[in-house]
């Protein structure tokens, strides 16, 4: 493929397998943040009006990343936390709401909610195989004290794909409030916030989007603006942003109003530069090249007799990240011997997860699972 070629230069002896933690930068990213460091060297702020419009083609890159209907429903924030941090803190609970989650979550689609039951809000922690599917088992849970259910798209552990769309319909027809956690999917597969009628999405820029730490997008439907109380101000989050001298505000009509200050400049040319690798290769191949890999990794894994699967391998139910465990070995042990010889993963839910990306030869996967097999106690 042209653009592995052109824009991805890691290491001959280092095998990435580890998107779904922090990616590396294509080359046009690195080029990005030298251009811009250097610029700030010699000249500073000069051409701040030529940033803003780098700002602005992030947002409708944004926008077009996940279907969103307007550049003007993306917010620019520092982390998924935040964001989550945004809508736990906006909204007005009342003693005896509920929240329904996974008992699979990353902590920071956790312990946020947990961090609401002084307020009285209980959280639910759904077993997502206690039913007919995850799906039932998460619907199952709620009833007329629901207000909110927040799922990660992709479990980071297991690598579990949710229907997002059969959530989505569930919690509309209901009144409940949907919020995802598409960290581990935006960037690998396509993702529509409309069709999935999602009132709150959020992810970091640093996995799968090939982008830098420090920037993530918090899409926000604007119906539900006003169900968020703002709990951060400043300068940047009110209608007339650069009239300095003005007395009278009021926050801004769009989600820049969750935005309170300046904006990361330099992570903007950065996850700017990033998104346009994947916009010139096109989401739909993009997908189709990463769950190619992901089929690849779990061939792999069952031909051998050492390795035991632990993704679920039925039709959508896995996007980028394969996991399994070895039979005889525990997985940080595994872990450690693999990173020894170059093959950098993940250890997460007592399993080995490899998290290849469209771009991710696949040599270096059997290479690597062959590597992980052939490890002995």
């Amino acid at each position: 493929m042209t653009t592995s070629t052109q824009e991805f230069s890691l290491d001959a002896g280092i095998c990435y397998l580890n998107h779904a933690a922090v990616a590396p930068w294509p080359r046009r990213t690195t080029l990005a943040v030298q251009q811009f460091a250097e610029e700030n060297s010699r000249r500073g702020s000069w051409r701040y009006l030529e940033w803003l419009t780098i700002e602005d083609e992030l947002r409708h890159q944004l926008a077009g990343l996940i279907n969103a209907p307007s550049k003007n429903d993306i917010a620019l924030l520092k982390s998924t936390s935040e964001a989550l941090s945004i809508v736990a803190y906006g909204l007005d609970w009342q003693a005896g709401d509920n929240i329904v989650i996974s008992n699979q979550e990353f902590p920071s689609n956790r312990i946020i909610w947990e961090s609401l039951q002084h307020k009285g809000v209980e959280v639910r922690q759904v077993e997502l195989a206690s039913g007919a599917t995850p799906e039932a088992a998460l619907c199952a849970a709620t009833d007329h004290n629901t207000r909110l259910l927040s799922i990660s798209s992709v479990q980071y552990a297991s690598g579990l794909r949710m229907n997002l769309e059969q959530l989505g319909a569930h919690c509309r027809r209901h009144g409940i409030l949907f919020c995802v956690d598409a960290i581990q999917s935006i960037g690998a597969v396509m993702f529509d916030v409309q069709a999935i009628q999602a009132d709150f999405v959020m992810a970091d820029g640093h996995k799968w989007m090939l982008g830098p730490e420090g920037l993530a997008l918090f899409y926000c439907r604007p119906e539900c603006y006003a169900q968020l109380s703002l709990n951060q101000f400043g300068w940047h989050m009110v209608e007339h942003p650069g009239d300095f001298d003005r007395h009278d505000w009021q926050p801004a009509a769009t989600a820049r109003r969750f935005e309170c200050g300046s904006p990361n400049m330099l992570g903007i040319h950065a996850l700017n530069a990033s998104l346009a690798v994947l916009l010139e290769v096109g989401m739909p191949d993009v997908e189709a090249q990463v769950l190619e890999r992901s089929e690849a990794t779990i061939s792999a894994v069952q031909a051998t007799s050492s390795l035991q699967l632990i993704s679920d391998t039925s039709p959508d139910r896995y996007a980028g990240i394969v996991s399994f465990r070895h039979k005889q070995i525990p997985s940080q042990t595994l872990y450690e011997a693999l990173f020894r010889k170059g093959i950098f993963c993940a250890c997460r839910g007592n399993a080995i997860r490899f998290s290849p990306h469209f771009y991710t030869p696949l040599d270096k996967i059997y290479t690597a699972v062959a590597a992980a097999a052939a490890e002995s106690a």
